[in-house]
């Protein structure tokens, strides 16, 4: 049975797991210190770093990477494309590398695959990056001409679920069509139209408010914030994207935290949280319009959807619109590894970038 090396890094810690085909044979998450990664603040030098500490990690289990048959990494920023699992070639690396659509410590996961893939003569993949676009044209159109809605993503889980439960209820992919929320650190709210991902909120900057992120704000509101002088611009945005939503109301983006506080009788974050899944639910009732009510099933998915009592709100709020399921967890690693294999045994073909 083949064996796969899956590899996800984060900006403080590399993750990495070894597949016998859809078994899981160990995992490891390597954290890394601030100081260290401080050292090396640009994503190149810290390649050498993050190479040497999975080879220790998979010295540490005895295992030998001559005996895998491919290694696959998390993709990163890089230019919009169809969903799938690709080949890591010299036009993906180059863009991974110079970080043209964005910086993203998730850029090394392609560079890394290709590192150890090279050493042993074996393909490098990556698998349903954040820029996974496959949006209708009506979803680019703003409301002003200057700025075009952009597709920004947690398709690695939201693929991943949505094949779940397409096989559970007996239909390939491309049948189907879902509304899937994924609940995390962001917030994307997916409508899946064929399997494809026709529209979704940027959930850098759209969409309901998460634990550290603001979502879609007042426009006019935020204009005048911009020019008020309060902030310069990294530091709104950073307020926008790390210190928005649930953190700029309550001081804290831990959500098992707030929901004590709410159940406690703290009646402000029972407020916030209250208003974040009245978010989440108007967000999941638009995308439910998207594909005119024709829908085999919601799925709550990500970090958050381990929140019985969130779900159960969420579902209180949606449940007319049909099946609900609820995966919680991003099962990112399963996802890589699964999209590596379905290429490696045939079931699909590889795409180049």
């Amino acid at each position: 049975m083949m064996k796969i090396l899956a590899i996800n890094p984060g900006s403080t810690s590399t993750k990495l797991a070894v597949y016998e085909g859809e078994k899981l044979l160990f995992d490891e998450t390597i954290r890394h210190a601030d100081a260290e990664i401080m050292k090396l603040p640009e994503l190149a030098d810290q390649l050498p770093y993050r190479l040497a500490s999975i080879m220790e990690a998979l010295r540490l289990k005895e295992f030998k990477p001559s005996e895998l048959d491919a290694v696959v990494g998390r993709g990163g920023m890089l230019k919009p494309m169809d969903s799938g699992t690709y080949f890591v070639d010299n036009h993906l690396l180059d863009d991974a590398r110079s970080g043209k659509y964005g910086n993203h410590a998730s850029n090394l996961g392609s560079i890394i695959a290709a590192e150890i893939a090279g050493t042993h003569q074996i393909p490098a993949y990556i698998v349903d990056p954040v820029c996974v676009d496959e949006l209708m044209a009506e979803a680019r159109i703003s409301g002003l001409a200057d700025i075009e809605r952009k597709s920004h993503v947690h398709a690695l889980n939201i693929k991943a679920v949505s094949r779940k439960i397409a096989a559970e209820i007996a239909k390939d992919l491309g049948d189907t069509n879902f509304v899937v929320a994924h609940l995390g650190g962001g917030i994307s709210v997916a409508a899946l139209r064929n399997g494809r991902i026709i529209d979704v909120n940027n959930a850098e900057n759209e969409g309901p408010f998460s634990p550290e992120r603001a979502g879609g704000l007042p426009a006019k509101q935020l204009v005048q914030l911009c020019f008020s002088g309060k902030y310069p611009e990294k530091e709104l945005l950073q307020r926008m994207t790390k210190q928005g939503g649930v953190f700029s109301y309550l001081g804290t983006k831990n959500l098992m935290e707030v929901e004590k506080r709410a159940v406690d009788g703290d009646s402000e974050a029972g407020l916030i949280i209250n208003a974040m899944l009245h978010q989440v639910g108007k967000e999941i009732g638009a995308m439910a319009t998207v594909l005119e009510g024709k829908i085999d099933g919601i799925i709550l998915t990500g970090g958050i959807a381990h929140s019985d009592m969130i779900t159960g709100l969420i579902q209180e709020k949606i449940s007319f619109l049909g099946k609900v399921f609820v995966l919680p967890g991003e099962a990112e690693m399963e996802a890589l590894a699964a999209g590596a294999f379905r290429v490696m045994n045939g079931q699909e073909k590889a795409k180049t970038y």
